[in-house]
C-alpha cells in the first residue's frame, strides 16, 4: 500500500497546473512554485527553507537501503512521519543517513539554483513524542553553529507554545487546517526556535539531569522540555490524506443494525473526525448533532491572557453548561414522537473536564442516549477514561478496536480487544484478544462468528444444566422409596461415566458446529445479533423451563423403570431386582438426554448423528462387559436378563418418547406462535441454499479440485492491491489538493474518502446448505 503525502506551506496565491513530473509513488504534491526549487523565487524562501528542514530532521526515522533517492527505504514509527519524509525528499531535502548523534541530508537548490551539497547537522537533543506531549522537538546544530529547535505536533498543543509576532500566520494556518480538516486531512503543526548558546547550554544540565533520574523519569523529561518549547515560530502546517479502508462504512452501517452503539476515539482534528464519520456513515444529515469544542472565540479569548487557572475553570463551566443544554434537549427530542437520533461531538481538551467526576455521571447518561459519539484530539490515556467510563459506569459489554499503540490501552480497557494488524505497528495485536487484518472483517467476528459462538455456549451449558439435573433428580424421587437410608439408585460406574462417556461426546460436537442460520443469512439480517444483546438464550426463563421439563422427564424415566419392577418378569419367572430396574432406568436415561440435545440442534450433521448414536452404543458395549467381568457385583449379567423380557425393549421405546413428548409440543407451539427471529429467518429462507456469502471452511465441499486451487489464488493478497492492513488507508489518487491545482474533484469533501470505501462486487463461489 502507498500513502499519500500531501503537504501544505501558510503561504499561498494564485495556483498553477501541475506539472507531468513522476515522483514517488503515492506522492502527488506538485505546484511549480515550490517544486524543482522554485520556492526560491517565493516571497518568504528563508521561510519555506526552514519549513522543508524541519521535515528532513525533526523525527526518529531510520533509513535503509542505497543512499540514493529512488532506492532508499524508510522505517517509521508510523506511516505519518514517513511520508513527510517521502515529501522533504521530493522538495530536495533528501534524508539519507543517521548516526547516533548526526543527521545527513543532502539539499538541493539550497543556496543556488541546481547546486546539490550534503549538509550534516548534529542532533544535539530528542524531546520525543508521547500522548501526553502530542508533539515531538529535535535540538540541532548547523556546521557555523547555528541552534535551532524544531518542533511539529499537533495544533492545539503548538499554538499554546507560540511567541509573539505569530498572530497573523496564526490565523492563516488556522482557516487552512479547518478546510484541511474538512477534506478529512490529518494536521499536524510546524515551528522552530533559534537558541542562544548560554540558553543552551543552562537547560541542557536540566535536561542531562532530567535523563540520568530513576524515579519519574518521563515526568521530569516533560518538565525540563516544556521549558525549552515556548516562544517557537509557527512555519506552517502538513495535511496527509487517509482514506478509509475498503468496506468500512458498509461494515458500520451492518453493525448500527445490528443494535451496537459506536463511539470513534481518534487523535484527529475536530473537522476531520467529523469528515471520518460521514464517510462512515456513522453521521448523517438526519441527526441532531451536540458539539463541544475548545476551538471557539470565548475560550480563543481567555487562552490569550495565558492564566492556566482561569483558562481551566472557564472550559471546565463551558462544558457542564453545555452538557446540561444538550440533556435538556435531548430528553425533549427523545420524548418527542419524531424519533430523530442523536449524534454527540466533543475533543480533547473539552473531554478532559468532562471526565472530571462532578461531571462524569451527566457526560456518560448523554452520551447513552446518543446513537453515534465522537471524541476528538484525544490522548491514549483519555481513549482508555472513555472505555472505562462506559464498561464501568453504565456495566455494559464493551468492544475496542484499533490499530496502533496509541490504541492499546483502549483496548486493554474493554472488556474485548480487537486489533487490525497493519503498517501501524504490531501493538495493537499483541494487546488484544483477536487480530484482524482489515476493518471490515468485524462484521464476520461479530455477526457470524460472534453470534454462533453465543449460541452454541448458551446451548451447551443450558444442557450441561438439564443432563444433571434430570440425572440427579432421578436418584433424588429413589430416596422416598428407601426411607432416605442413602441406598445409591446406580451404580458407581455408571455415575461415574455418564458425564465422562455417555453424554460428553454429543455437546462438543453441538458446541463447535452447531449454527441456526448461514454466514450470508447472519450478514444479510444483522438484527439478528440482538438476541445475543438482550440475552434470549440464556435467561431465567431458559433455566426455568428447562428445570420444568427436567423435573418432568425425571418422573417419567423413575416411574416406568419402578412399575416395571412390579409387573416386569425375567425369562425364568423371576421379578426384576434393584440392579436390574436401575440399568434400565440408567439406559433410558442415556437415551433421552441425547436424544434431547438432538431437539436442542438448529443444524443436523452426520457428525451429530454419529456421536449421539455412538454415546448410546458406548453405553450398551460398557454394560455388556461390566455385566461379565464384574461377577461379585450386583449388576452381574443384568443386562443379559433385561434383554430377555419384552418390557426392556417397551421401556427403551416407550420412555423417551413420553419423556420427550412434552418437549416437543412445546418448542412446536413455540415456533409456530412465539418464534424466535433466526426461526422466522429459517422459514423465509427453508427452500434456498446456502450458497450466497459462503465461508472458507464450507467451499472445499462444493467445488472441484480445479476450483478450489482457483479459488484459493482468487483469495490471496495481489502485489497490486490498493488497501492492506489500515484501519484507514489510501491509495493514493485523487487528493484535495488536486482540486485546488485545476483538476476534477468530487463535489463534497468527504467524498474522496467515502468512493475509496466503496464495496467492490465480487462474485464468490456458491454451495449449498448441508
Amino acid at each position: 500500500m502507498n500513502k499519500k503525502y500531501d503537504l501544505v506551506l501558510v503561504k499561498t496565491s494564485q495556483v498553477q497546473k501541475p506539472s507531468t513530473k513522476a515522483y514517488d509513488k503515492g506522492f502527488n504534491f506538485d505546484d511549480a512554485r515550490l517544486m524543482s526549487g522554485a520556492w526560491r523565487n517565493e516571497p518568504n524562501p528563508d521561510m519555506c527553507k526552514e519549513f522543508f528542514r524541519c521535515l528532513a530532521i525533526c523525527h526518529t526515522v531510520l533509513p535503509e537501503g542505497d543512499e540514493t533517492p529512488d532506492k532508499i527505504r524508510y522505517q517509521a514509527a508510523s506511516p505519518d512521519e514517513a511520508a513527510l519524509v517521502v515529501a522533504a525528499k521530493n522538495f530536495g531535502f533528501f534524508f539519507y543517513r543517521r548516526t547516533p548523534t548526526m543527521v545527513y541530508v543532502r539539499e538541493s537548490h539550497a543556496e543556488k539554483m541546481g547546486k546539490v551539497q550534503d549538509v550534516t547537522y548534529e542532533i544535539l537533543n530528542v524531546l520525543e513524542f508521547n500522548s501526553t506531549r502530542k508533539r515531538q522537538s529535535v535540538v540541532c546544530r548547523y556546521k557555523d553553529g547555528r541552534l535551532v529547535l524544531y518542533c511539529k505536533g499537533a495544533d492545539s498543543v503548538v499554538y499554546e507554545r507560540l511567541g509573539s509576532g505569530n498572530d497573523e500566520i496564526k490565523k492563516i494556518t488556522r482557516v487552512h487546517m479547518e478546510q484541511y480538516g474538512e477534506a478529512g486531512l490529518r494536521t499536524l503543526c510546524l515551528a522552530y526556535k533559534d537558541l542562544s548558546p548560554d540558553m543552551y547550554e543552562s537547560w541542557n544540565e536540566k535536561f542531562m539531569q532530567a535523563k540520568s533520574c530513576l524515579r519519574d523519569r518521563e515526568k521530569k523529561l516533560d518538565e525540563v522540555a516544556e521549558l525549552m518549547e515556548t516562544d517557537l515560530n509557527l512555519i506552517g502546517c502538513t495535511a496527509i490524506e487517509d482514506k478509509l479502508q475498503d468496506g468500512v462504512p458498509a461494515c458500520i452501517e451492518t453493525l448500527f443494525k445490528a443494535g451496537l452503539k459506536i463511539w470513534v476515539l481518534t487523535g484527529d482534528k475536530l473537522e476531520t473526525a467529523i469528515n471520518i464519520a460521514y464517510a462512515c456513515k456513522l453521521i448523517n444529515n438526519d441527526m441532531k448533532q451536540f458539539i463541544i469544542s475548545s476551538e471557539t472565540d470565548e475560550i480563543r479569548e481567555v487562552e490569550n491572557r495565558g492564566d492556566q487557572v482561569e483558562i481551566a475553570q472557564f472550559i471546565k463551566e463551558k462544558v457542564k453548561t453545555e452538557l446540561q443544554k444538550y440533556q435538556k434537549e435531548a430528553q425533549t427530542i427523545l420524548s418527542g414522537s419524531s424519533g430523530q437520533k442523536l449524534a454527540f461531538l466533543i475533543d480533547g481538551k473539552c473531554l478532559m473536564y468532562a471526565l472530571d467526576p462532578s461531571l462524569r455521571s451527566m457526560l456518560l447518561s448523554f452520551c447513552l442516549n446518543c446513537s453515534a459519539v465522537v471524541c476528538c484530539r484525544v490522548s491514549p490515556l483519555q481513549k482508555a477514561q472513555v472505555t472505562r467510563l462506559v464498561r464501568k459506569g453504565a456495566n455494559k459489554i464493551t468492544l475496542s478496536i484499533g490499530d496502533g499503540a496509541n490504541d492499546v490501552g483502549m483496548i486493554q480497557a474493554a472488556n474485548i480487544g480487537v486489533g487490525i494488524s497493519g503498517m501501524e505497528g504490531m501493538q495493537a495485536v499483541m494487546a488484544s484478544d483477536f487480530a484482524i487484518a482489515q476493518f471490515r472483517f468485524l462484521t464476520d467476528l461479530l455477526l457470524v462468528h460472534g453470534r454462533w459462538s453465543y449460541l452454541r455456549l448458551c446451548k451447551v451449558v443450558s444442557y450441561f444444566f438439564y443432563k444433571n439435573l434430570t440425572f440427579t433428580l432421578t436418584q433424588f424421587w429413589y430416596t422416598f422409596q428407601t426411607g432416605y437410608s442413602g441406598q445409591r439408585f446406580y451404580d458407581d460406574w455408571c455415575q461415574s461415566l455418564y458425564n465422562v462417556i455417555f453424554t460428553a461426546l454429543p455437546v462438543v460436537i453441538v458446541g463447535l458446529l452447531d449454527k441456526d442460520v448461514s454466514v450470508a443469512l447472519s450478514k444479510k439480517y444483522p438484527q439478528l445479533y440482538k438476541e445475543g444483546i438482550q440475552n434470549t438464550f440464556f435467561n431465567w426463563k431458559v433455566v426455568g423451563i428447562l428445570a420444568l421439563f427436567s423435573l418432568y422427564q425425571s418422573i417419567v424415566v423413575y416411574n416406568f423403570a419402578v412399575a416395571s419392577s412390579t409387573s416386569g418378569l425375567t425369562s425364568t419367572g423371576k421379578m426384576l431386582g434393584h440392579w436390574d430396574v436401575s440399568t434400565m432406568a440408567f439406559t433410558c436415561l442415556v437415551i433421552t438426554v441425547n436424544l434431547r440435545l438432538l431437539m436442542m440442534c438448529s443444524t443436523v450433521t452426520r457428525w451429530h448423528v454419529i456421536s449421539i448414536g455412538g454415546s448410546v452404543l458406548l453405553w450398551f458395549l460398557f454394560i455388556f462387559i461390566y455385566a461379565i467381568v464384574f461377577v461379585n457385583k450386583g449388576t452381574f449379567f443384568t443386562i443379559y436378563v433385561l434383554m430377555s423380557t419384552i418390557y426392556f425393549y417397551l421401556m427403551v421405546i416407550l420412555v423417551p418418547i413420553c419423556a420427550l413428548l412434552c418437549d416437543f409440543i412445546y418448542q412446536g407451539f413455540q415456533r409456530w406462535l412465539f418464534p424466535n427471529d433466526y426461526q422466522i429467518v429459517q422459514e423465509v429462507h427453508r427452500h434456498e441454499s446456502d450458497a450466497v456469502g459462503v465461508g472458507l471452511l464450507d467451499i472445499g465441499h462444493q467445488l472441484s479440485p480445479e476450483d478450489e486451487i482457483r479459488y484459493a489464488f482468487a483469495m490471496l493478497p495481489k502485489e497490486n492491491s490498493k488497501h492492506t492492513g489500515f484501519a484507514f488507508d489510501s491509495p493514493g489518487y485523487e487528493s484535495f489538493f488536486a482540486s485546488q491545482q485545476g483538476v476534477v474533484a468530487p463535489q463534497k469533501a468527504w467524498d474522496v474518502v467515502r468512493r475509496a470505501s466503496m464495496k467492490p462486487k465480487d462474485k464468490k463461489p456458491q454451495n449449498s446448505q448441508h
